[in-house]
């Protein structure tokens, strides 16, 4: 059985999102614009820990699946059945909300996914994905933020920059564009005129800071605006009800007119090599936490949900076969999850490979056959307007040969 990192990798804890009483950022003055004559919103949640894709989107209609899961193995009958998609997948039991917005065609599944990272390091894994570039260690910028810097200045998608949600902000949103950070708060909240005065402070010695401490009570204002002052902390991002949560504020900030456009969370906790659980069980409480996430966006971001796509990606999947713990280990082959009104939805984009052992990758995995890179920028070229050459030389750079997957977009 592969064994998780447990080192603390310094390029990937670089400190620049927020916490306690004021809300910290990096911020450049800098503006873009957005697609023609919508006003996007665009989700990225990074779900760590390798996603068990094989348990979320069940291949039931596979002859292979039912031998290789054993004791996970979902069904479509029995207690607490899955939920069948369209004859050959099934959806979880524990993401009832996803299944509902797949039926309204608000949601999708790209399944047998994999960035081009062939290993299987949980903190690597990572560092390709949010960064979008081929190897790793190669920058401390993340795709999405690149995305925001490319877009052409003289409109609001990137007036706010990309909110960077959690104590820290995720690597893919980090970079020259400008970061909002913003997390849940739990310790007690600095009055005004402590605020001022330290923006006084702030004036007179460091003006960077100053304009930093600005913008951070900017944000804590919308965010008091939004309803979200007496927020407190009531599970972190591995929790279901910290998800939920999570996903909750950060709709709220996007609602706002003045808000963000563009956000990145982190949602925790899906390395199960040990008690993965079927129907129910650790994964599927996770998976209901993220699920629930998915309602709190449609609720919160109320009528600029029909413009919204959420990407839901993980580092990489877990072996095809159930190991001695009953759990699953690092793999390779994974599913991503689009969500939202703006998502041409009501299915699974997948060039399935098969489950039989000479189809596994190495002998162990479900193979990949789709790179999110490419469906990654299918929504950017669709949904906030970049161009395929600003993709591959700049938002993942190297992959002129990987076409945009097209057609994700309503």
């Amino acid at each position: 059985m592969l064994l998780c990192e447990d080192r603390i990798h310094p390029s990937r804890r670089a400190i620049l999102g927020s916490a306690g009483a004021l809300f910290a950022w990096s911020f450049i003055p800098k503006y873009a614009h957005a697609a023609g004559g919508r006003d996007p919103r665009f989700v990225a949640i990074i779900l760590r820990g390798a996603l068990d894709g094989l348990s979320a989107v069940a291949p039931i209609g596979d002859p292979g699946y039912a031998a290789l899961r054993e004791a996970i193995a979902l069904s479509t009958s029995g207690d607490h059945p899955a939920l069948p998609l369209d004859g050959f997948f099934a959806l979880h039991p524990a993401m009832p909300n996803f299944a509902r917005l797949y039926k309204a065609g608000q949601a999708l599944v790209v399944h047998a996914a994999a960035t081009g990272y062939r290993e299987r390091s949980h903190f690597d894994g990572q560092d390709v994905l949010e960064s979008g570039q081929p190897k790793v260690g190669l920058t401390q910028s993340g795709w999405l933020n690149r995305a925001l810097a490319a877009l052409p200045p003289g409109e609001r998608i990137a007036q706010k920059g990309a909110l960077g949600v959690g104590p820290i902000a995720p690597l893919v949103a980090r970079g020259p564009a400008p970061v909002l950070g913003w997390a849940p708060q739990t310790l007690p909240r600095a009055d005004d005129d402590l605020a001022m005065r330290v923006m006084d402070l702030y004036a007179r010695k460091d003006q960077a800071l100053a304009r930093a401490l600005s913008k951070g009570l900017e944000t804590d204002k919308l965010a008091t605006q939004s309803g979200m002052g007496d927020m407190k902390q009531q599970g972190g991002p591995a929790d279901p009800q910290g998800m939920k949560m999570i996903a909750a504020g950060a709709a709220k900030l996007m609602a706002a007119d003045t808000g963000p456009r563009v956000a990145a969370l982190a949602f925790e906790g899906w390395d199960t090599h040990a008690n993965e659980g079927a129907a129910t069980g650790q994964l599927a409480n996770r998976l209901g936490g993220l699920d629930s996430a998915f309602a709190e966006f449609e609720s919160d971001l109320g009528p600029a949900w029909k413009d919204t796509i959420i990407a839901v990606i993980t580092e990489f999947g877990r072996t095809a076969r159930v190991n001695g713990t009953t759990g699953t280990d690092h793999g390779t082959g994974t599913v991503a999850f689009l969500v939202g009104g703006a998502v041409k939805g009501g299915r699974v984009v997948a060039d399935w490979p098969g489950l039989a052992q000479g189809q596994l990758f190495e002998g162990r995995d479900l193979k990949p056959t789709t790179d999110v890179r490419a469906m990654l920028k299918g929504v950017m070229m669709d949904h906030l307007g970049l161009s395929a050459a600003i993709l591959a030389e700049q938002v993942f750079p190297g992959t002129e040969q990987l076409a945009p997957m097209r057609g994700l977009v309503a």
